[in-house]
């Protein structure tokens, strides 16, 4: 009888060794990625989606050069984060609450959770919004819909499993990428605007950047990452804190640098090709205010045409469902780790009651906020706004967590890693002061 076994050691015998070599390499390559992956996939949610389309038609090429700056910020300030995580066992919070007095952990808790709120309500109402694009009708009703789907997901279904379908449907964000190829794009001007930074130092200047690295460098992944490591240590046999377990540390730490790298670029090159496509069709044909989801979407028509609008929506809804979990999440374990609860996206609810209410309360703070009479899209915008305006502060915190022997033992992070995670720090802080000084 043949069964599966037999044909794959037949395979095996007959097959070309190089192909087999390659095979199991790239499969010890993608067993590297994990938090970092997620992380990067969810990075791109609607709040980017519509945060690079509305840079790309204001500004043409002009911005492409923050997505080579920002590149190394966001991996290295995700990759301490997630070193902390898996040196202590435990997420930001938990360590906040451990090694600081209790003013700093409230200050934190407070600031990361509004920017999550705003940011999740604007995320759900984006989804309703966008699905009217191709079902005209109740925008509210598919708001309401998308807002419950999203929470009895994360209640009913490991969050493992529930990603691992969802990102089939953010491959739709790749047409941005293809519509660049398709439409006439000075390369030249793409290079030159991508190496050569430049801008005018005004308000909307300095609120598109903000913006931008507010969705690239968001203070949600920064919760998220740690606590994901954190959970891997608690999840897997074994494995444990490398403040424990200090023979893990090498394998561990190069495989959370390898995972955010490839996780990072992958979220920074879509960003990229949005602006890119933004440029090339909203901008070129005099649209430099992106006012609907409809207007969005157009960008897409050159590759898509009247199928524009079904790629858009699967990107906006796709991103939108991997990121709400998430934004949700992310407060849940800030709070529960503030408190003692048990954390866990893997158990059910009644196993971690506390954890699960904490996401029950955020995903319902941010419908209702989709209630609200606010366009999406500059909804999507000014939470990115947000987020940036947060992350300096927080990210003061995590510096002073990472390079703290108290925290970390003889695993605080490296000099080259502390160096760019402070320049990630000075260049949100510098930017925010920005935004103030030329407010008008």
């Amino acid at each position: 009888m043949t069964t599966p076994l037999t044909i794959e050691r037949s395979r095996s015998a007959t097959s070309d060794p190089d192909a087999d070599s390659n095979y199991f390499s790239i499969r010890r390559a993608l067993s590297k990625l994990g938090p970092g992956w997620i992380t990067g996939a969810s990075d791109d949610d609607p709040s980017g989606i519509a945060t690079y389309s509305q840079v790309g038609a204001q500004f043409g090429y002009t911005l492409l050069w923050t997505m080579v700056l920002s590149y190394p910020l966001m991996a290295a300030i995700q990759e301490i984060c997630g070193r902390i995580g898996r040196v202590t066992g435990c997420g930001l919070a938990a360590n906040l609450r451990k090694n600081y007095p209790r003013p700093v952990l409230f200050f934190v808790l407070l600031l990361m959770s509004a920017a999550n709120v705003f940011n999740l309500g604007a995320d759900i109402s984006a989804m309703g919004s966008s699905v009217a694009l191709l079902i005209p009708g109740a925008t509210k009703l598919f708001t309401l819909a998308f807002g419950l789907i999203s929470l009895v997901a994360v209640l009913f279904i490991p969050y493992t499993t529930y990603a691992k379908y969802l990102k089939w449907l953010t491959v739709s964000l790749f047409a941005y990428i293809a519509v660049a190829f398709i439409v006439h794009v000075s390369w030249l001007r793409v290079l030159g605007a991508t190496l050569i930074p430049r801008m005018a130092f005004n308000q909307e200047s300095f609120v598109a950047l903000i913006a931008v690295l507010g969705t690239t460098i968001s203070p949600y992944l920064f919760f998220w990452q740690a606590s994901q490591e954190a959970e891997e240590v608690k999840n897997n046999r074994g494995e444990k804190a490398l403040k424990r377990a200090p023979a893990q540390a090498h394998v561990q730490l190069q495989r959370i640098h390898i995972d955010t790298l490839v996780g990072m670029a992958f979220s920074n090159a879509v960003a990229f090709f949005i602006i890119l496509t933004a440029a090339s069709t909203l901008h070129t044909h005099g649209i430099t205010n992106v006012a609907t989801c409809a207007e969005a979407a157009s960008a897409l028509t050159p590759i898509a045409g009247r199928f524009a609008g079904v790629l858009f929506v699967c990107g906006i809804v796709g991103t939108g469902l991997l990121a709400v979990p998430i934004l949700a999440a992310s407060a849940a374990y800030a709070l529960s780790e503030s408190c003692k609860w048990r954390t866990s996206l893997e158990k059910s609810p009644d196993k971690a009651p506390g954890f699960y209410a904490a996401i029950t309360v955020a995903t319902m703070i941010g419908l209702i906020m989709g209630f609200l009479r606010i366009d999406p899209v500059k909804a999507l915008v000014w939470a990115a706004v947000l987020n940036g305006i947060v992350a300096a502060p927080l990210m003061i915190v995590i510096m002073m967590m990472a390079s703290s022997r108290k925290v970390m033992g003889k695993f605080s992070v490296p000099g080259y890693l502390r160096w760019i995670g402070w320049l990630a720090t000075l260049t949100m802080a510098c930017v925010s002061i920005g935004v103030f000084l030329t407010w008008k």
